[in-house]
């Protein structure tokens, strides 16, 4: 098959409470783009989407009573997302002194690549994991 994709375009994450959601995403350096709602069955929910340089998130929060299954959902989530970062260490300290929280204790190494990689995640207020990696 002869498919041309040129990149990823965005990334859509269900939310709870999409100002919180913003808050947290601009905290990242993430600009909301645009914002919007939605008609589902009759309701209404909100989506907005954050950018960052080429990075696109879409945060989407669904009406009642769908909104309380977003956090019940046994599948169908995005396991985590990765962004590419130069010093690993850096974003670290940073991240942690920001009060984020983070999953690891201190950036993990992995064989991965032809020389590794160092990564650690945190965790967005939905429980989405977000991963900071360096390919060394």
């Amino acid at each position: 098959m002869n498919l041309k994709i040129n990149h990823l375009q965005h990334i859509g994450l269900p939310i709870v409470d999409i100002e919180i959601s913003q808050l947290f995403y601009e905290r990242l350096g993430f600009q909301n783009v645009m914002h919007s709602t939605f008609k589902h069955q009759g309701s209404e929910g909100q989506v907005s989407m954050m950018k960052r340089e080429k990075i696109i998130i879409e945060l989407y929060q669904m009406p009642e009573p769908e909104l309380s299954s977003v956090r019940n959902r046994k599948d169908g989530h995005i396991d985590h997302i990765a962004f590419d970062v130069d010093d690993i260490d850096e974003t670290f300290e940073t991240l942690k002194k920001e009060g984020f929280l983070i999953i690891e204790e201190s950036p993990v190494y992995l064989g991965f690549w032809e020389k590794g990689c160092k990564y650690f995640n945190i965790s967005g207020p939905d429980g989405e994991r977000l991963e900071f990696c360096q390919i060394l």
